[in-house]
């Protein structure tokens, strides 16, 4: 979205960022020009109230997911203030992105009554979420194909960021699939390659070091990475390695880091595992890796594979829904294994790590995920020009 909004801005457009928390690490990638705003929360009883003033024929696509559960989305919350925002601002046009800000969006202009253009766009697919049990992933659960049935097609559009999101999108919710326009994230720019050029003071990555597999990615179940760590001690039971996994766990998830060096330690693989946290330039070391590996369980279209393209890093990953199959060309520009098979994917690094593609190839690949392309392809849609 920042790599969106920055596109806009350098075409001449006036944005507003418009969030529900300002913080997080990428607040120093806001552009000058760019204006941030930071919507306030009502008190939970209010925001149900208005879901329900926005739909008040919807009450039974509602009532389970949104209006009787003791703890409400949070993220609901902020729906009265984005509202007010649109009665105040009337922006040509709003951009939402991910489920719950898209019902967000769809109810906060009917509530406001304003004449902006609203387009929604899904990031992942829901399929995979919504069959998993209660639990930790209780809103994916709870969010019905019923209530994208019903919620979604009051936008103007509706945009997918990889065909398998569109599809899954379409099943799901009972939407007519020429509804969903596909566009691929802005992902390749010049800010990206640059700082894939960054220097590296890191011992893992001297000449002279053994190869480092590399993942990126939120220290989360989706993400699968026990998978990875046993695949790992696969490869490193047949060769010296290293595996580096950048990405934090979120404040509800505290054990999962110690979790994962707690199966390296069972694993025997602990001193060749680092786990450092987030990092501001992962570029750095996509572009020094000898292998990238995607562990996913389910994604949309996901940025990192296509960073590490765009890096020149060979890649492995899983065959999920959805997005890897696309990007590789069906593993044309890297192996796709099945989910959840540590073996399968421990022969796909060990070939990789044996015979790396050329470089230059995959930097080519990664150049069709363009900001460039993909902000004149979101202006279209936002302008009503498709």
């Amino acid at each position: 979205m920042l790599n969106l909004a920055n596109a806009f801005v350098e075409r001449g457009s006036r944005v507003d960022l418009v969030v529900c928390r300002a913080e997080g690490p990428y607040q120093d990638r806001l552009p000058a020009q760019l204006n941030l705003v930071a919507l306030k929360a009502a008190p939970p009883g209010w925001a149900r109230l208005l879901i329900l003033a926005a739909d008040p024929k919807g009450l039974q696509s509602l009532l389970w997911p949104v209006l009787l559960p003791l703890k409400g989305e949070k993220q609901f919350r902020y729906l009265p203030d984005l509202a007010r925002y649109l009665r105040r601002e009337h922006p040509q046009a709003l951009l939402s992105a991910l489920t719950k800000p898209n019902l967000m969006a769809v109810w906060a202009r009917r509530l406001a009554g304003a004449p902006t253009r609203l387009v929604i766009s899904e990031h992942s697919t829901l399929s995979p979420d919504m069959s998993l049990p209660r639990g930790k992933w209780k809103w994916r659960w709870r969010f019905s194909p019923s209530l994208g049935q019903r919620v979604y097609p009051g936008a103007d559009a509706i945009i997918a960021v990889s065909n398998g999101v569109a599809d899954d999108l379409a099943q799901s919710a009972s939407i007519p699939r020429e509804r969903i326009t596909t566009i691929y994230n802005p992902i390749v720019s010049p800010t990206l390659v640059s700082q894939a050029k960054a220097p590296l003071d890191h011992p893992w990555f001297q000449p002279s070091a053994p190869p480092v597999v590399l993942a990126v990615g939120r220290l989360c179940e989706q993400k699968d990475f026990p998978t990875l760590l046993r695949a790992f001690a696969h490869v490193r039971a047949q060769q010296e390695a290293h595996l580096m996994i950048l990405g934090e766990a979120d404040a509800k998830r505290v054990t999962f880091r110690s979790d994962l060096m707690a199966l390296a330690s069972q694993l025997g693989i602990a001193d060749d595992v680092m786990l450092p946290g987030f990092v501001a330039n992962p570029f750095a070391y996509m572009a020094r890796a000898a292998v990238f590996v995607l562990s996913s369980v389910w994604e949309g279209l996901p940025s990192v594979l296509i960073e590490a393209l765009a890096c020149g890093c060979p890649v492995v990953s899983t065959n999920c829904p959805s997005g890897p199959a696309e990007i590789l060309a069906n593993g044309e520009y890297g192996p796709l294994v099945p989910v959840g098979d540590d073996a399968a994917l421990a022969n796909a690094i060990i070939s990789v790590l044996s015979t790396p593609p050329e470089r230059n190839r995959l930097r080519a690949r990664a150049a069709r995920f363009s900001v460039d392309y993909a902000a004149d392809r979101y202006l279209e849609v936002l302008l009503g020009a498709t």
